[in-house]
């Protein structure tokens, strides 16, 4: 029989109203107790922390990843049960840090309260089992029936059960009536994705996102080049970003010559960036800039901790960010 390790930390799916709102309130035997098929596995389970999932940040992810490394030899399989706010940060910064792990680390939780006579606590549980128990390598996001790559989930809804949406990737698999339909294409893809596992924890934090809106003052990048190692700018459509009047480019450059690093990204959910489409965006193609394609914002934050905390010339941290890992982007050609 397969043996699963379960980790609880915390979330809505284990809260409790006691007068003052949910908050995380149950523990790890709670959940299993769910589970219908405990008969084909042995699970054991640890209750990790007991957090809401906004209160999750690098130093639990690090926690998560330390907990399943040290256990890889003595399970199967682990799953992770986590708040829905902040799941995909960390699926994707579990995937950098435990890259090349061919056993399935499956993430999951609910929209709903367990202890709620609507929750969809129960189907997400066991699902996440039935994955645990496939031979799958990696880390998974399971939610409403559907299992998506661990760096491409975004959180598209705030209370609905279809909360997750795989992005600028097919799903992995989908349950049906019980039964794991995967699709084969994406299947033997995520094979070619063995390698050697080599858990890695190094971490720099120091990162800001910035998001342009039209009438941005510059003045926030002289800020962001004094205090902070990497920026993620999130642009406008394919990679556009002003030029002009508000001279968001010439700031762009001085991050630049500050040795900060700058990843480009875009406010569109699908299909991602381009610099070499627009005039705007090739002023920008001959600078220092790292391109993340059509990754996400989820997958490109812990990326980006994980690409500074490893290496220190802008070549090799340029190297590792824009290599593909377990799928998170495109080629970039």
């Amino acid at each position: 029989m397969k043996k699963i390790l379960f980790i609880s930390t915390g979330g809505t799916i284990v809260s409790s109203d006691h007068g003052d709102g949910f908050e995380p309130y149950y523990n790890v035997d709670k959940l299993i107790a769910s589970i219908n098929n405990k008969n084909k596995c042995l699970i054991d389970g640890d209750l990790l922390m007991n957090i809401d999932s906004s209160n999750m940040n690098p130093g639990h992810w690090l926690k998560i990843a330390k907990k399943i490394s040290s256990n890889y030899s003595n399970y199967d399989a682990f799953i992770v049960s986590h708040g829905t706010d902040t799941m995909a940060y960390t699926s994707s910064a579990l995937t950098y840090m435990l890259e090349g792990i061919d056993k399935p680390v499956i993430i999951t939780g609910a929209q709903h309260s367990i202890e709620e006579t609507y929750t969809d606590a129960i189907q997400n549980l066991n699902d996440a089992l039935l994955f645990a128990l496939e031979d799958l390598s990696g880390v998974y996001i399971s939610f409403d029936g559907k299992l998506i790559n661990g760096t491409r989930a975004v959180k598209m809804k705030t209370m609905s059960y279809d909360a997750f949406k795989s992005i600028n990737f097919p799903y992995v698999a989908k349950i049906k009536y019980g039964e794991i339909r995967f699709n084969n294409d994406v299947i033997e893809l995520e094979k070619t994705t063995k390698g050697n596992y080599e858990p890695r924890f190094d971490l720099d934090t120091n990162i800001l996102i910035i998001k342009l809106f039209p009438g941005l003052d510059p003045k926030i990048f002289d800020y962001a080049g004094e205090h902070f190692n990497g920026v993620i700018i999130e642009s406008f459509g394919i990679g556009g970003m002003p030029f002009k009047e508000l001279n968001i480019h010439k700031k762009v450059k001085e991050l630049i010559n500050k040795n900060v690093v700058v990843v480009v990204t875009t406010q569109c959910f699908e299909e991602g960036v381009d610099l070499s489409v627009y005039q705007v965006g090739k002023k920008l193609m001959n600078d220092n800039i790292i391109f993340s394609g059509d990754m996400n914002t989820e997958a490109i934050v812990p990326k980006l901790m994980c690409a500074l905390g490893r290496y220190s010339s802008f070549t090799d941290i340029k190297e590792y960010f824009e290599r593909p890992i377990k799928f998170d982007m495109k080629e970039i050609v």
